[in-house]
């Protein structure tokens, strides 16, 4: 990182994106793994996966507070699937917000990481083609 320090709210911020894009990505890496049989596809959103990382873990999870997270709640249309297809597109779609989100803070603290996120975005933007389009 730069010189620049987070703030612990964005350190909250940043931890819940990273989860939401890590957890996003393995919704479609185990329908591609477990009931598609797919070798590759599986192999490459487990590689992003792993990437989708950040050095201060750690520190993060001190500013972790999924307890009093204002939008806890599952609201009606999270619980609107009507197949694997829905569900594979509504976790790229978190994964990718997500990614941004970590793509666009980071612009203030890391290029790096910043540019890696961007980087797993349009991985994901290709994959989401590739898998549903």
């Amino acid at each position: 990182m730069t010189n620049n320090q987070l703030s612990p709210e964005l350190y909250r911020v940043i931890d819940a994106n990273l989860n939401r894009l890590k957890e996003g990505i393995r919704v479609v890496e185990d329908i591609m793994r477990y009931k598609n049989n797919d070798k590759t596809l599986s192999h490459k959103l487990k590689n992003l996966r792993h990437i989708a990382n950040v050095q201060e873990s750690l520190e993060l999870l001190k500013y972790r507070d999924s307890i009093n997270d204002v939008l806890r709640q599952t609201i009606k249309s999270e619980m609107n699937r009507t197949d694997l297809t829905d569900i594979i597109l509504a976790n790229f779609k978190r994964a990718q917000e997500s990614a941004r989100v970590l793509e666009e803070l980071y612009k203030l603290y890391s290029a790096e990481y910043s540019e890696n996120f961007k980087y797993i975005r349009y991985e994901l933007y290709t994959l989401e083609k590739e898998i549903l389009g």
